[in-house]
């Protein structure tokens, strides 16, 4: 007997089950299911605009399936994981899931909605026409090895960055951030709260958080994170962003090998970013500082009325 346990609040066994499931997933796929802001949200489930949906069996000690939506900046984004010993149920599972999720959706004033979807196959195109999604965004995921060439360290020997130093420097990267990102669906409209979330996560590093700044102005960033679950622990430009008053003169370029010199001082060989698949200029010149495309993520995209029964 199936049934489907809707939670606006994890206690710690649903987080246990939940973390379980992503676990057995993300070693089937080779990829972790929920992105950062989806897993945040898990973590401190039960803030308004949160739900996660439990598919669960009498049969089995396990949950089968798990569905969360998030609202974000001005949009919602919803994840579905499957259990790799259940996909064979997917076209069973999936749909009521899906219904629930967006329900929620409509019920807390519905919009716009972004489910991520790791390498889509004909079974996900095959769920979100139903449940009325359509191809939407696409993300790549570039990555390059390190360190940089002799030419690239030298190109910014004059170009300094510091740490980012914690419970000082919270508003003034807040402002560059939320103006370089404002339209962006999960970067933009950050709070306090939201950085104080990932400052407390394991992988925050200050010193990996480098801060670039003129005349006692953050004209530039480059967030790096490093993920340890590789067999080799792979870098990551996390955030990068600048100041529109700073920007030109390739300070985009200097602000990213920034970054990526940081993350090879610690002995990281491979180092990956995600840039939105549309965005030719920010590709190009990825593709110049030697990255190139590793995989892509897409995004099935709707808009929910409020109220709206789906």
């Amino acid at each position: 007997m199936r049934s489907f346990e809707i939670r606006r609040q994890m206690d710690a066994a649903a987080l246990d089950e939940v973390s379980e499931l992503i676990q057995s997933a993300w070693r089937a796929d080779g990829a972790r299911p929920l992105n950062d802001h989806l897993w945040l949200d898990l973590r401190e489930g039960g803030r308004q605009g949160f739900a996660g949906i439990l598919a669960r069996s009498d049969e089995h000690k396990h949950i089968l399936a798990y569905c969360q939506v998030s609202r974000g900046n001005e949009s919602w984004s919803l994840d579905l994981i499957v259990h790799p010993h259940h996909r064979y149920d997917t076209l069973e599972l999936a749909p009521e899931l899906l219904r629930e999720a967006l329900q929620i959706v409509a019920s807390e004033g519905g919009g716009h909605v972004h489910w991520w979807v790791f390498e889509p196959n004909n079974i996900h195109r095959q769920l979100a026409a139903e449940a009325g999604l359509q191809p939407g965004r696409q993300l790549l995921q570039m990555r390059r090895t390190l360190p940089l060439t002799v030419d690239e360290v030298d190109s910014i020997k004059d170009f300094e960055t510091v740490p980012f130093r914690v419970g000082v420097d919270e508003d003034a990267w807040l402002a560059v951030n939320n103006a370089a990102f404002a339209a962006h669906p999960e970067q933009g409209g950050w709070t306090h709260h939201t950085i104080a979330s990932r400052e407390h996560e394991p992988w925050f590093d200050a010193d990996g958080f480098r801060m670039h700044w003129q005349n006692n102005e953050l004209a530039g960033f480059c967030w790096t994170k490093v993920h340890t679950d590789h067999q080799m622990p792979m870098g990551e430009i996390y955030v990068i962003a600048m100041n529109p008053a700073y920007s030109g003169h390739g300070a985009g370029r200097k602000m990213t090998l920034a970054g990526l010199h940081h993350l090879a001082s610690h002995g990281i060989t491979n180092a990956m970013l995600y840039v939105d698949a549309d965005n030719a200029a920010a590709i190009s010149v990825y593709n110049s500082l030697g990255f190139s495309a590793h995989h892509g993520e897409h995004a099935f995209v709707g808009d929910i009325a409020a109220g709206a029964s789906t």
